[in-house]
């Protein structure tokens, strides 16, 4: 009987850990907002502490992890069946890197921060782009120049790396008009 009780102990402890399935209407800020109210109190203490507005954050999250706080890059493999390890150390809501969160959690002091924590994705993402408004004077608003500077890092950025990538400008442009909607969604669920 006493196995039988830890057992069901560690299950439900497992259960409870662990980030949050996504949101079910990623295309509506306001669902997104009213099911998960961590999520935009995440968001509004970044945009507060950074600068950077919700909608930037939030449409960036989307493309990153689809607000999946357990996303993980997909493996590569050889020769179509060998795997080679995931295709980076992408990790979280942010799909930061490995590096770069060591250097967010050394610059904040904050060590026990984690990426598959809403508060801590979002408040990296907010120091993330408030260095890139510093460095290269990209507005925190421009949602298309941040996310090229966050998706190829800000060297990349300044070498012009993401140019010759067309999919990648696809892809930018899309999260642009993400954050336009959410930002328009945003204010008519405020009121």
């Amino acid at each position: 009987m006493k196995k039988i009780l830890a057992l069901g102990l560690v299950l439900l402890i497992a259960a409870c850990g662990g980030a949050p399935r996504p949101p079910r209407n990623l295309d509506d800020a306001c669902a997104i907002i009213h099911e998960r109210p961590k999520y935009y109190s995440a968001m509004r203490r970044a945009e507060a502490r950074w600068g950077v507005p919700v909608a930037v954050q939030m449409a960036t999250i989307h493309q990153e992890s689809k607000f999946d706080g357990n996303a993980k890059t997909p493996y590569r493999f050889a020769l179509g069946v060998i795997p080679l390890g995931r295709q980076s150390s992408a990790y979280g809501y942010s799909q930061a890197l490995d590096a770069t969160w060591e250097e967010y959690r050394k610059e904040n002091g904050r060590y026990g921060a984690k990426r598959n924590r809403i508060f801590d994705a979002t408040d990296f993402m907010g120091w993330y782009m408030d260095g890139t408004t510093r460095q290269l004077g990209i507005s925190k608003s421009d949602a298309r120049n941040q996310y090229l500077a966050y998706h190829e890092g800000r060297g990349g950025f300044s070498r012009g790396s993401h140019r010759s990538k067309t999919w990648l400008m696809a892809v930018a442009n899309r999260v642009a008009a993400r954050a336009q909607m959410y930002q328009i969604q945003l204010e008519s669920c405020r009121r």
